[in-house]
């Protein structure tokens, strides 16, 4: 039955978008990082991202981790500044603790910019966090 089917809450793991010197092409590109800041590493995970708005969307990226340790950070993809116009979803599911987790983050049209940059955790940059 329904009622008899545990949908565990994600917690502890979010999305930022970060901003970071490419000192190869000497550029500065953003990126989108998953942070866990759980005490517990996750497994199997897995990150669908697309943008869109009411007339346009993006192709869907697929991503896999096999791990991402506790208290750490792994990274997505690249974000190219163009589909800062529109509404940037990250479906996030993953194992924990031999549970199944899932979660929607959703950056909304023009949200990603310079002047939202803030502190991220665990890391030494300067992002946009959703949690």
């Amino acid at each position: 039955m329904k009622k008899d089917i545990e949908i565990p809450k994600s917690e502890g793991v979010y999305i930022a978008i970060v901003l970071e010197y490419n000192t190869e092409f000497e550029f500065d590109d953003w990126n989108a990082y998953l942070i866990n800041d759980l005490d517990t590493d996750l497994e199997m995970v897995f990150v669908v991202t697309e943008g869109y708005d009411a007339d346009r969307r993006t192709s869907k990226m697929r991503h896999a981790m096999p791990i991402v340790p506790k208290k750490s950070y792994a990274k997505v993809e690249l974000m190219m500044e163009d589909v800062f116009t529109l509404n940037n979803k990250f479906s996030v599911s993953y194992f924990a603790e031999s549970k199944l987790y899932d979660k929607k983050y959703i950056f909304r049209q023009n949200t990603i910019n310079k002047k939202a940059l803030r502190d991220i955790p665990h890391m030494e940059s300067k992002g946009i966090l959703i949690k």
